[in-house]
């Protein structure tokens, strides 16, 4: 994968990760601070605990950091698998982001609100 191929993929990851907070907190109990500074960014839940997703551009890489560990992902040509065979990326954002909010959270790919 080039560059401008990664940077593309990465950023639509970016962008579902932003909306799909968006409709939680303007249809439920949700309370999602998300924070966006050029590659990064901050999940800052009610409780205060927050979850990081980070591109690491060299790598080819998103890096996701909740409370349950650290997780690498790479594009497959169709989705982000974790380097380490633990899931998928948004599988992974899905459980985490619910175990933290107390509540039942959906993250997918391609939302739709």
């Amino acid at each position: 994968m080039t560059d401008p191929e990664f940077l593309d993929h990465a950023e639509q990851l970016l962008k579902a990760v932003e909306l799909s907070c968006d409709v939680f907190n303007d249809s439920s109990d949700a309370d999602i601070d998300n924070q966006r500074v050029g590659g990064m960014v901050t999940l800052v839940f009610a409780n205060r605990s927050q979850i990081i997703i980070n591109l690491q551009k060299p790598l080819h890489e998103v890096w996701l950091a909740a409370k349950s560990g650290g997780y690498h992902f790479r594009f497959d040509g169709e989705k982000w698998l974790d380097t380490k065979g633990q899931g998928e990326f948004f599988e992974r954002l899905t459980q985490d982001a619910s175990a933290q909010t107390g509540l039942s959270l959906r993250f997918e790919a391609h939302f739709n609100s």
